[in-house]
C-alpha cells in the first residue's frame, strides 16, 4: 500500500487546526488524509470530503432534525450513529484504509462507535483527552483500538500537541502500511485462559485442536481479553468457542473494574456460535494492586500478583451468585453448549496447599452450578481438577462429537490450509 487512505475525523467548527494539522502530518508520512466533519454548531473553515450533512444522511435524518431539540447530546448521538454507518460503508467500498479521530469526551463518545464499525485489521487511531480513562466502558473498546492521550489538546496548537498528534498522524499511517489483516484458512476456535500459571489446558489442547485442522486464538481474561473475545464472537468470528475463564464474569458482578462489560459470556450464544464452557478462576475477583482492597473484601485472601493487579477469593455465597448468572446467560444461548464443571478445582491456587484452597466454598459452587445450568445448556461433572488431562480430554471428546455431527464445521488439514 503505497498511499494509505487516512479518514480524519472531528468536529471542523471548533478544531480546525489540529485537524488540518493531523492532515498535513499524514501527507507528510505519505498517507491520504480525507475529511469527515462531525460538527453540530457550526461549519469548518474547508470544505471536507464528507460534511456533517453526508454524515447525518447516513443515519436517515438530517442536521435540522438533530439540533431541533436543543440537546447537544441527542444531537452527537445521531452523528455517532452516522459516523459510524457511512465509515462501515467507505470501508466496505474500499475507499478508506483506516482512520483517526480528535475529541474530547464527546468525540471520544463518537469516535468509539466508528472505530466498533469497522472489523478487525482495520487501524483506528483514537487521539482524546481521556485515553485511557475508566471512562470508557469495556464494551465500547473495538478489539484493536489505539488511543493517545491528548496532551494539552484543550484550546489550539502547541509545541505539545504538535508532538502528540504527529505521532498518532505518522502511528496511523504506519498501520495501514504493515498491518496483516486476518486471512481465514482455518476454521477459528476462541478460547479464554487466565495466564500458564493459573490455568494450563490451552498448552494441551493447541497442539490437538490444529492437528484437527483448526486455528486456536487465546485471550488473555484480564478484562479487555474477554472484550476481544466477545467483539469478535458477535461479529460471527469463531467456528466454536472454548470459554474456560470465566473469571470476567466474576469481576463484573462484584463491582471490579477489572472485567470486560456486562454481555460477557452472551455474544456466542446469542450469534448462534456453539460452545464448551468452564467456570475458570471464578473464584477470584481480580482489582488494582495500587487500590486498597474494598472494605466488604478486606477480610478475605488477598494477593498481589503484581503493581497492577491483585485479587482476593470469594466466599460460597459470592460463588453461588456467579454460578446463577453463568447459568441465565447460557440459558439464552442460539447454539448448543456444553458445561464442564471440574468439582476437584478451577484454577491452579485452589489445590490443596495452595493459598486460595477453600473445599467448602467450592462445594457450594459445585452444587449451584449443578441446580443452574439448565437447557440449551449440558452439564459434564467431572471428578478432576480443570488443570488435569481429564479436563482436556473431555473437551476435546465433545467437540470431536459435534464435529461428527456437523455442529462445528471440520478443520482444514495443514495441506489444505496452505
Amino acid at each position: 500500500m503505497s498511499r494509505p487512505r487516512i479518514l480524519v475525523i472531528g468536529t471542523g467548527d471548533t478544531k480546525a487546526d489540529e485537524l488540518r494539522f493531523i492532515a498535513d502530518c499524514i501527507r507528510e508520512a505519505g498517507g491520504e488524509p480525507l475529511a469527515m466533519d462531525v460538527s453540530i454548531l457550526g461549519d469548518p473553515p474547508y470544505r471536507p470530503d464528507f460534511d456533517k450533512h453526508a454524515v447525518l444522511a447516513a443515519a436517515d435524518t438530517s442536521i435540522a432534525v438533530a439540533t431541533a431539540g436543543g440537546d447537544e447530546l441527542s444531537a452527537m448521538t445521531l452523528m455517532a450513529e452516522g459516523a459510524a454507518k457511512l465509515t462501515r460503508t467507505l470501508h466496505a467500498e474500499g475507499r478508506i484504509d483506516g482512520f483517526i479521530a480528535l475529541g474530547g469526551t464527546m468525540g471520544t463518545d463518537l469516535a468509539l462507535d466508528v472505530a466498533l464499525a469497522l472489523p478487525l485489521g482495520v487501524p483506528k487511531f483514537v487521539v482524546s483527552t481521556i485515553a485511557y480513562s475508566h471512562l470508557l466502558p469495556p464494551d465500547r473498546i473495538a478489539t484493536d483500538l489505539m488511543m493517545i492521550l491528548w496532551a494539552g489538546g484543550l484550546y489550539g496548537l502547541n509545541s505539545v500537541c504538535k508532538a502528540v498528534l504527529s505521532q498518532a498522524a505518522g502511528a496511523v499511517v504506519g498501520a495501514a502500511r504493515a498491518v496483516v489483516a486476518p486471512v481465514r484458512t482455518r476454521p477459528v476456535i476462541g478460547m479464554s485462559s487466565l495466564g500458564k500459571a493459573c490455568l494450563t489446558y490451552m498448552v494441551d489442547l493447541k497442539p490437538a485442536l490444529e492437528k484437527r485442522g483448526y486455528e486456536l486464538v487465546v485471550f488473555h481474561t484480564t478484562g479487555m481479553g474477554g472484550r476481544a473475545l466477545e467483539a469478535i464472537a458477535a461479529q460471527n468470528g469463531f467456528a466454536a468457542v472454548m470459554d474456560f475463564s470465566l473469571q470476567e464474569l466474576a469481576n463484573f458482578h462484584n463491582g471490579s473494574v477489572v472485567n470486560s462489560g456486562p454481555d460477557r459470556l452472551e455474544n456466542a450464544g446469542l450469534a448462534g456460535i456453539p460452545q464448551i464452557v468452564a467456570p475458570g478462576a471464578i473464584d477470584m475477583i481480580d482489582m488494582p494492586a495500587w487500590q486498597p482492597p474494598p472494605a466488604h473484601l478486606r477480610d478475605r485472601t488477598y494477593y498481589a500478583h503484581n503493581r497492577l493487579i491483585g485479587m482476593v477469593t470469594a466466599d460460597a455465597e459470592v460463588r453461588q451468585a456467579v454460578a446463577r448468572k453463568i447459568g441465565a446467560k447460557l440459558s439464552m444461548a442460539k447454539a448448543p453448549v456444553a458445561v464442564i464443571l471440574p468439582s476437584a478445582g478451577i484454577e491452579q491456587w485452589d489445590q490443596e496447599g495452595e493459598p486460595f484452597h477453600d473445599p467448602q466454598a467450592l462445594d457450594a459452587f459445585v452444587d449451584e452450578m449443578k441446580k443452574s445450568i439448565i437447557e440449551p445448556a449440558t452439564l459434564h461433572v467431572i471428578d478432576a481438577h480443570i488443570n488435569s488431562t481429564l479436563f482436556v480430554e473431555k473437551a476435546l471428546e465433545i467437540l470431536d462429537r459435534w464435529i461428527a455431527e456437523g455442529i462445528v464445521p471440520a478443520g482444514q488439514p495443514d495441506e489444505a490450509a496452505a
